[in-house]
């Protein structure tokens, strides 16, 4: 295959040299800018650049020289947290150079968290003393394994002009087409990610979806990513390396995905990792093997505060169709090797990590029903639109990433006009510790009662589908608050726009825990109040198998005839009596002009305004009245003189 071409976005690379005094810094970057050995050589260069034409890739280099006295510490760590790559040089005359690579300037590149790709070279090889010959290898092996930032070492000579260009070389191909991203040294095998960019580049490329690269299919994925198409006989011979060292990497329809990363390992293995970071930057990817920043749309998911981003019908349908593929045995249960293999495309699987881990529903066989398979990617579209993008991308999908994704109506527009347009729906469910909030979470994603208490910690998620009458399914996302979060969630402004509902869970055997969640909803509602960000709430009364703390009835009559919302609604997780609570959450956030609580201060606020209002009605009638008696006035004086 060809040669690489200048990866995007790159303009430069910046090389910093380092070493002990007297290993030949100086002379080497002399050497390699004027192509001539120096006979007199400054203490320290200027920066030196080499020009874009000097190597293939066609990027310039800056070659950053370094001085190693002490009282230049600072500066050498400045300049060593700007490189792009590090040469470190040691003098093959002086084996006491060689000890201090992995003595000092190793470790220092690891204190100072320099992260970049290291290039050990060996200067003066003409000097070395013949009676102790030996190998490179055999002095690196061990330091490369203590080191595996180390990319290459390499010996050379500036006075004989030995391995002078290759130095740089193999310095900027280190940054342009690194090695750790893509190849395990230790195991010798690509990487996971690597593996996943490369399958998914395959089936991309195979157009007719049989497993297998066709010959016209290998040629076309060649002139794509190397702009030159590839001869029959060339075809052949690839075929021919893949088959003699692994029968499986070719079949009667070409060459299979095992042939096709085979094939990549080997270009690895022989250094020619330029071919296959070509091939991933055709495809989009940069150096952390992730689709570039500038093929997400980042644009269409600007939005107010009180605007959410769902799936459109168009993205729904093509997981759907996603999901049958995958759910190879038709059970409505995608297991969890399914659902990694959904992923297999992707950098890694989304959903192995908070929040989305276990906040779906799990099927008897411990996989995901489609619903909980389509609740899961709302969840990631509601939360990190982004990465819900992104994600869809990786597993192929077909139309324009903008149409997969819609931003909702505003909710301020929706109490307006009375009815929420949405069909996912977040709610904040609220509510002192031990009150029963996680068990209505758990029960809401059919998980059993568990008696034992467990403290939330951390907030959790819990999404499922919610089908109304009618027929029709809306997605509701419950997030817990914990109680000791509460005051940190609402030092912010725009912490309740995000909320469609708000839910208030009190224990109702225990009067404290019915206080505490009053308390509660009259800081959220007084919250909603101050910053425009009202919420409609309800009240759950929850563990209603066990006795009622005396006087419960009035109390709670009061709190919701005076706050203006529903009275509290009785559940029981442990006997599984929820009273249509999922419903009535539902269905409460689809009409959110009604169920907004109102405070003392609240309603007070708003007979100021109309009082204001009212006033200001007075004024501008009474200024009415004014101006037209003064222009009936007017009328009569003109006609009075007129008459006289």
């Amino acid at each position: 295959m060809a040669k690489s071409s200048n990866p995007e976005g790159k303009t430069g690379v910046r090389i910093v040299v380092a070493g002990d005094r007297g290993t030949g810094k100086s002379s080497l970057i002399v050497t390699a800018a004027a192509e001539t050995f120096p006979t007199n050589v400054p203490r320290l260069l200027p920066p030196t650049r080499l020009p874009e034409d000097f190597y293939p890739d066609r990027v310039p280099i800056t070659i950053i020289d370094t001085s190693s006295n002490p009282e230049d510490r600072g500066k050498l760590a400045e300049e060593l947290k700007r490189a792009d790559a590090v040469v470190l040089t040691y003098a093959c005359d002086q084996p006491e150079t060689l000890n201090r690579l992995s003595t000092f300037w190793l470790p220092e590149l690891r204190q100072l968290e320099v992260k970049v790709p290291v290039i050990v070279v060996g200067c003066k090889l003409d000097l070395r003393d013949d009676q102790q010959q030996v190998s490179l290898e055999q002095v690196m092996s061990p330091i490369m394994q203590q080191f595996r930032e180390i990319e290459t070492c390499i010996e050379c000579s500036a006075y004989k002009h030995i391995q002078i260009p290759e130095v740089f070389y193999y310095a900027q191909k280190a940054v342009l087409h690194p090695t750790g991203p893509l190849f395990d040294q230790e195991t010798q095998t690509l990487k996971p990610r690597c593996v996943r960019a490369l399958k998914r580049i395959f089936i991309l490329c195979d157009h007719d979806r049989d497993g297998a690269l066709s010959d016209a299919e290998l040629n076309n994925f060649q002139v794509k990513c190397f702009n030159a198409p590839l001869q029959p006989s060339e075809i052949v011979g690839v075929k021919r390396v893949v088959q003699d060292k692994l029968v499986e990497g070719v079949n009667e329809r070409g060459l299979t995905l095992t042939g096709f990363l085979f094939l990549h390992a080997l270009f690895i293995e022989k250094g020619r990792l330029e071919t296959t970071w070509t091939v991933l930057r055709k495809f989009g990817y940069n150096n952390d093997i992730k689709l570039s920043d500038d093929l997400i749309p980042y644009s269409s998911f600007k939005r107010a505060p009180d605007q959410s981003v769902e799936l459109t019908n168009e993205a729904i349908e093509f997981l759907k169709g996603v999901y049958e593929l995958f759910d190879s045995d038709l059970d409505n249960n995608l297991r969890p090797i399914e659902v990694e293999d959904v992923f297999s495309t992707a950098p890694e699987n989304p959903w192995n990590d908070a929040p989305y881990k276990d906040a779906a529903e799990k099927t008897a066989l411990g996989g995901l029903s489609l619903d909980a398979f389509l609740s899961e990617w709302a969840l990631m579209t509601l939360l990190d639109p982004a990465r819900s993008l992104e994600n869809l991308i990786y597993i192929g999908y077909p139309g324009d990433s903008s149409s997969a994704i819609r931003i909702t109506r505003r909710r301020r527009l929706d109490r307006k006009k009375q009815q929420s347009e949405r069909n996912v729906f977040q709610c904040f469910v609220f509510g002192p510790a031990n009150a029963g909030k996680s068990a209505l979470m758990n029960s809401f994603l059919g998980r059993p009662y568990l008696d034992s208490y467990s403290p939330t910690a951390d907030e959790q998620y819990a999404v499922n589908v919610v089908e109304l009458p009618g027929g029709i399914k809306k997605t509701l996302v419950l997030r817990e608050i914990p109680e000791d979060g509460v005051s940190k969630l609402l030092s912010s402004k725009e912490s309740l726009a995000p909320c469609d509902i708000a839910v208030f869970v009190y224990d109702s055997s225990d009067e404290s825990s019915w206080k505490r969640a009053t308390e509660l909803l009259m800081d959220v509602a007084g919250h909603g109040e101050d910053t425009g960000y009202d919420v409609p709430c309800l009240i759950v009364a929850a563990k209603d198998d066990l006795d009622s703390f005396p006087m419960a009835i009035q109390n709670s009559t009061r709190v919701s005839q005076d706050m203006g919302i529903e009275a509290p609604i009785p559940i029981s997780s442990k006997l599984r009596d929820f009273n249509n609570i999922f419903r009535r959450i539902v269905n409460a956030a689809e009409h959110p002009h009604l169920s907004i609580p109102e405070t003392e201060a609240g309603r007070s606020r708003k007979q100021y305004h109309r009082l204001i209002n009212r006033s200001l009605m007075v004024v501008s009638v009474g200024a009415a009245v004014a101006i037209v008696g003064f222009a009936a006035y007017r009328v009569y004086a003109a006609r009075k003189n007129a008459s006289s």
